[in-house]
């Protein structure tokens, strides 16, 4: 079980979805994940296949596919995927937990992998290596793995405990990840320590398709 699901109880999929669209109504920019997962599929120039890891009600996923994407979103939540599917009944919504996550056999990799959402410190304690491993292995040799998420209790849920960020560089090292920027925010300005970071990380080296 992940700390989401610690924290959220057992049917958080309606009421999150309601304060995404309550968020909305009010004007503000609810698309900046997409934005600069954008960003790095132009600068990349492969291809345009995206995987949402931990697309919760798939908000990322579907402005993407709106967007002209090839885009998979996984969840282990399945009362968040009812929201995700409830948005776009014809994108490939699969509910897994991002530490046992696998491509299907013959699938190709991604371009890009974004984790939003604070993805990352809310995943199960002790299940970090193995969820860097499960992405590295769905990023294709060309592409990119884009992760959010807050390093303080001002960008964090409410009992979420601050993740170590060096835990973390650690863990994409030991999965064959490149670290190659680092920003601020989704809207790409340039990281200086404060409570909010998003990491750009490559395959350090070339695998087969």
């Amino acid at each position: 079980m992940t700390r989401w699901s610690d924290l959220a109880g057992s049917d958080p999929g309606e009421s999150y979805a309601a304060r995404i669209a309550a968020a909305a109504a009010t004007g503000m920019d609810m698309h900046g994940e997409a934005a600069l997962v954008e960003h790095w599929l132009r600068r990349l120039g492969t291809g345009r296949r995206v995987l949402d890891a931990g697309c919760g009600t798939g908000r990322v996923a579907v402005r993407l596919a709106e967007r002209g994407c090839d885009v998979v979103g996984v969840d282990v939540d399945r009362s968040m995927l009812q929201q995700a599917r409830a948005a776009n009944p014809e994108l490939d919504w699969r509910e897994s937990d991002l530490a046992r996550f696998r491509l299907y056999p013959d699938e190709r990799r991604f371009d890009v992998v974004v984790c939003a959402g604070n993805v990352i410190p809310l995943l199960a304690p002790g299940t970090l290596a193995q969820v860097f491993d499960a992405l590295a292995h769905a990023v294709a040799p060309t592409g990119v793995l884009i992760s959010g998420f807050g390093l303080d209790s001002a960008h964090l849920p409410s009992g979420c405990p601050p993740p170590d960020l060096a835990e973390i560089e650690q863990a994409a090292a030991a999965s064959g990840l490149v670290e190659v920027e680092r920003y601020a925010s989704w809207q790409g300005e340039p990281y200086s320590g404060d409570g909010y970071i998003v990491l750009v990380h490559r395959p350090a080296k070339q695998r087969d398709q």
